[in-house]
């Protein structure tokens, strides 16, 4: 092992030991083809190379090395290639549901749920079979058939994975909106996709307060005729008033008749669930994925690049409408034990989560960039009072990670530890540049592509380019690219998102930067580029700069440069508690960016506000932010129940109100 306490960019951080790798879920994959297919790779570079050269050889060694099962032929693997328009296995029929109980055990848990009102619950593999079938047949008694929408209003708990399983068996598609989204966001979802059935909770508890969400089912009852019956989850609230929802049927009723858990083998390509785009400045795009698609995907994303085993412990922070939530269902398909936070993770103090994965043994955990940034700001060092003596990797997601917070992890959290940043997207609902087990972590880059992903920079001409600053595109297709939007019956709209660019070849809307070593490094959207005098730059490489500075809790950057307007470019930054932003701060500030990143892209002026406007799935509102500064409407920049925290925008709104004053005649 190679541990080496520096934050320079390009230094390695750890480094796994030959024990370590040949330990890995990887290894055994590289064993099992030289075994069974005599195929031998020098690297994970020849790996990744064979796996997007002969994506069907691939994905068919990913089925039988992961022994799915399934009925009908497999045969062809991929009978179309076109994009869009790729058809994987459109012989052969099988169920999500069914992967995951064949990992049934008596001797681990199947879930591990904690929230800030109740104890710590473990839910064996038993009695979530047990729910899940007795849901089922409730659910084929409510009328469900394959193909009906289930929508669920529920907080990151044992009833939504039940739930979630229930649906799967019998072929109908999940949809999840969390309960801190409001009726219109939720709304702007579901009239999309005509539910049949809600499952919905009356409260949830956040940061040691009470949310009584009774009024908002009872708003989405109103506008969602097609919801035929509502499965009422209690929350801390149920009880203290009457509830009285269309057909309501509550939680111990739906699951009190006991029923043989039965799976219906479906198409390949049948859809799974349905997942959204943020939808802050426009209809959310309501993204299709199947089970045979999510099922080969997360088993070689789980089981082969985040290496999690069986009887594993993971945990993934996230909400229910975050694609992480669906992301860390996927540990089930492994025989791992998956871990439920619900409710704020710094409550009641920012020790709680740590001491929590410690005591439950957690091996794999993930989060969101930003609480690990958090985390290294408020001074925190967990490993002075949770050793996590299991916990084996960290996966951090959402955005870029700073070199800052790399260092931090390996000294403030534990020395010997996969640290890997991945990035990915609703849109696959898994990595395109992640992490591999048996790769060394360097500072500020993610690790690899991932396997069957064929990635690469496109320079404007189209053409790949390496150690260059790109647009991000796949060249060939992936099982979980979207099977279609919904209500998009000619694909216009998903055409539009990621094939318009580059004829036959998706462009998913990054900055990237893949090295010759065959690391990445995300530069941020590119629709949200700062172009200085012709020069481009990715908000990432600022905010890499300005966030490591120890005075600076969070920041955004945007370039206001329109329609002939001079180039003013304004950095709003939150500051720790106590730091002020004065001259000399400010001085200071633009020296790290000038002597950093670019002496081009020292902003004009630097701000100081109370948040960061961000979505409810934690990405900075850059975008929204640049129009509501050139002067557009406040309701066409982003929907308020769409935001983490809608009232940030109020200083942006008197902002834009002195830029785009008329000048005296």
């Amino acid at each position: 092992m190679d541990i080496q306490l520096v934050a320079g960019e390009g230094d390695i951080l750890w480094r796994p030991t030959p024990a370590q790798t040949e330990a890995t879920q990887l290894a055994a994959y590289q064993h099992w083809l030289s075994r069974e297919r005599g195929l031998r790779f020098d690297d994970y570079a020849a790996l990744w190379q064979w796996s997007v050269s002969d994506v069907a050889t691939f994905w068919q060694t990913i089925w039988d090395f992961f022994d799915l099962q399934a009925e009908g032929s497999r045969e062809p693997v991929l009978a179309s290639h076109a994009m869009p328009g790729a058809s994987w296995y459109p012989n052969a029929r099988l169920n999500y549901a069914e992967h995951v109980f064949r990992h049934a055990q008596a001797d681990t848990p199947a879930l591990i749920a904690r929230s800030e009102d109740t104890p710590t619950r473990e839910v064996s593999w038993a009695e979530l079979q047990r729910d899940t079938g007795a849901l089922a047949a409730k659910m084929r008694a409510l009328g469900l058939v394959a193909g009906d929408r289930v929508a669920s209003y529920l907080p990151n708990r044992v009833e939504t994975v039940v739930a979630f399983l229930a649906c799967a068996s019998i072929g109908a598609v999940w949809s999840s909106c969390a309960p801190d989204m409001g009726a219109t966001v939720v709304l702007d979802r579901l009239r999309q996709i005509e539910p049949k059935l809600l499952l919905a909770t009356d409260s949830t508890t956040y940061n040691g307060k009470t949310q009584d969400r009774a009024g908002v089912v009872d708003a989405l009852l109103r506008e969602l005729p097609s919801v035929k019956a509502v499965v009422h989850v209690p929350g801390p609230l149920s009880g203290q008033r009457p509830i009285e929802w269309r057909d309501g049927l509550p939680w111990a009723e739906a699951i009190a008749a006991p029923a043989e858990l039965v799976f219906d083998r479906l198409p390949f390509s049948h859809p799974l669930w349905i997942v959204y785009s943020s939808g802050t400045t426009g209809m959310p795009k309501a993204m299709v994925h199947g089970h045979g698609g999510i099922v080969l995907t997360h088993l070689k994303t789980l089981g082969l690049q985040q290496d999690v085993r069986p009887g594993d412990r993971m945990l993934f922070l996230g909400g229910t409408g975050w694609i992480v939530w669906n992301l860390q269902l996927g540990a089930l398909l492994t025989g791992a034990t998956i871990v439920l936070y619900d409710g704020n993770p710094a409550w009641p103090d920012g020790q709680a989560l740590w001491r929590f994965m410690d005591e439950h043994r957690v091996t794999s955990f993930g989060c969101g960039a930003a609480f690990l940034i958090n985390a290294m700001k408020d001074g925190l060092r967990p490993r002075d009072f949770a050793p996590m003596n299991r916990l084996r990797a960290v996966y951090s997601t959402g955005s870029p990670l700073p070199i800052e917070a790399y260092r931090w992890v390996y000294d403030a959290v534990k020395p010997d530890l996969w640290l890997a940043s991945i990035s990915g997207g609703t849109d696959i609902a898994s990595g395109f540049v992640a992490c591999a087990p048996t790769l060394p972590v360097t500072a500020g880059e993610i690790q690899c592509t991932e396997l069957g992903v064929a990635a690469c920079a496109f320079n404007d001409a189209g053409q790949p380019v390496v150690d260059e600053v790109g647009e991000l595109v796949i060249t060939k297709p992936m099982p979980s690219m979207p099977l279609y939007f919904w209500g998009d019956p000619e694909g216009r709209r998903y055409r539009e998102s990621y094939f318009e660019t580059f004829e036959g070849v998706w462009r998913h809307g990054d900055w990237i930067r893949f090295t010759p070593r065959g690391t990445a490094i995300i530069y941020g959207r590119s629709d949200s580029t700062i172009n200085r005098f012709g020069i481009r730059m990715g908000t990432a490489e600022i905010y890499r700069v300005v966030e490591e500075m120890p005075e600076v809790r969070d920041s955004l950057v945007v370039d206001l440069e329109f329609l002939g307007r001079a180039s003013f470019m304004p950095l709003f930054v939150v500051l720790k508690p106590g730091c002020v932003l004065d001259a000399a701060l400010k001085n200071r500030i633009a020296q790290e960016i000038r002597s950093k990143a670019s002496a081009r892209h020292v902003p004009n002026e630097v701000f100081e506000v109370a948040e960061i406007p961000r979505t409810l799935t934690g990405k900075k509102m850059e975008v929204p932010v640049r129009k509501l500064l050139l002067g557009m409407p406040r309701e066409k920049v982003a929907s308020a129940e769409a935001m983490a925290n809608p009232a940030s925008l109020a200083f942006f709104i008197d902002l834009a109100a002195q830029l785009n004053q008329p000048e005296a005649p």
